[in-house]
């Protein structure tokens, strides 16, 4: 129902100017506080919003709604859609509209037939409700499918794939060579326009090499791990992306980079996506995954969750395992800019569109210590 409520308000966005008009005032109209907002003024803006979504259906079957104005009422002949699911749609919306929202895609999501083409659907349809969306995929299980194919080995340290001259080339292969315009292509087959990048294009991303340290009990370090080609990114071209956007296309980027000397580094998609986003200052980051999200200790999921409490579930050992890099890319996202950090549950359909435009989201939000309490 709510992937309906969207298409319907981006086909009011893009083709119906009386119904576009209604749209607009009505989002002004969700820009004022709650606090500031009369009964009458919530009310005049439940009503433009059905009225925006009654003319768009009407022109879908040729029918011009029946609108009957009088002082103190506009009633129109409306379609089954809830009224309070479309306030709280277009309210999610609002907050969106012509800003950066950047994906890691990867996990289910991408291996899934069926879930990848509801993934290309979401992005395209985030790009026709006037959402700026940047993508930034993974590809592990792809990476090793190719090394088991050519009979090479690989070792993991921490969760990371330690990665030596020839393995970060046969990355780079299936990352930028296959994957990446796969993703590409299924955007475009949806009516977007998306264009294939890796790191290295236009210096897209510079990385580093990762350091990963290893500390004993009393906090000393008592061995520093060698990953190989393993880099941390240390700058985006926010300038090269952002031109992207305003050409009207959508950037689907391959996490491998450029070294400061001509190297180039495999980075991991969740750290290439936060870097990303907080070069952007985005809007939100959407961390895809095979999980609900973040859980408590009696296994329920967390749906909003600060820096703060972040480390105290760490240290309280309730938070462990590959969670914990997620999150810790989540948080520091926020730190640096991004309006928030979701780490969004990838197995649902359209789960894109449930955590942008829903209040109840489809995972954990990050969001930032100072930020506003949400509204009851």
């Amino acid at each position: 129902p709510r992937r309906g409520l969207l298409e319907l308000l981006a086909r009011c966005r893009r083709r119906h100017a009386a119904a576009l008009a209604l749209r607009c005032v009505a989002a002004a109209l969700l820009r004022i506080s709650p606090a500031s907002r009369s009964r009458h003024l919530q009310a005049a803006t439940m009503r433009l919003l059905l009225a925006s979504c009654c003319w768009t259906a009407a022109s879908f079957v040729h029918v011009r709604p029946t609108v009957r104005t009088t002082t103190t009422r506009v009633e129109v002949a409306t379609s089954s859609l809830a009224g309070a699911e479309i306030y709280e749609s277009l309210e999610c919306f609002a907050q969106h509209e012509k800003k950066c929202v950047v994906v890691k895609y990867g996990g289910h999501a991408m291996s899934d037939e069926r879930a990848a083409e509801c993934f290309a659907q979401d992005i395209v349809l985030m790009q026709k409700l006037g959402v700026r969306p940047v993508v930034v995929h993974g590809g592990g299980p792809q990476i090793g499918e190719m090394l088991k194919r050519l009979n090479t080995t690989s070792t993991f340290i921490e969760g990371l794939r330690v990665t030596d001259a020839a393995t970060v080339q046969i990355s780079e292969m299936v990352l930028c060579g296959k994957i990446n315009k796969q993703i590409a292509a299924a955007i475009s087959r949806q009516g977007g326009h998306a264009l294939g990048l890796s790191g290295k294009d236009d210096s897209l991303i510079v990385a580093e090499k990762l350091v990963k340290e290893r500390y004993d009990n009393s906090g000393n370090v008592v061995e520093v791990l060698d990953l190989g080609f393993v880099g941390e990114p240390v700058a985006v071209n926010d300038v090269l992306i952002t031109d992207i956007l305003d050409q009207g296309r959508i950037p689907v980027i391959a996490p491998i980079a450029a070294g400061r000397k001509g190297e180039t580094f495999s980075v991991n998609a969740d750290t290439a996506a936060g870097a990303v986003a907080e070069a952007l200052s985005a809007s939100r980051l959407l961390l895809l995954t095979d999980v609900a999200g973040v859980l408590d200790a009696d296994m329920k999921l967390i749906e909003r969750i600060t820096p703060t409490s972040a480390e105290d579930l760490v240290k309280e050992g309730i938070i462990k395992g590959g969670m914990i890099p997620k999150l810790q890319t989540a948080v520091q996202a926020v730190k640096g800019g991004c309006g928030g950090a979701a780490i969004v549950d990838g197995r649902i359909d359209h789960a894109v569109l449930e955590e942008l435009f829903s209040e109840s989201g489809a995972g954990t939000l990050v969001v930032a210590d100072d930020a506003p309490a949400e509204e009851s």
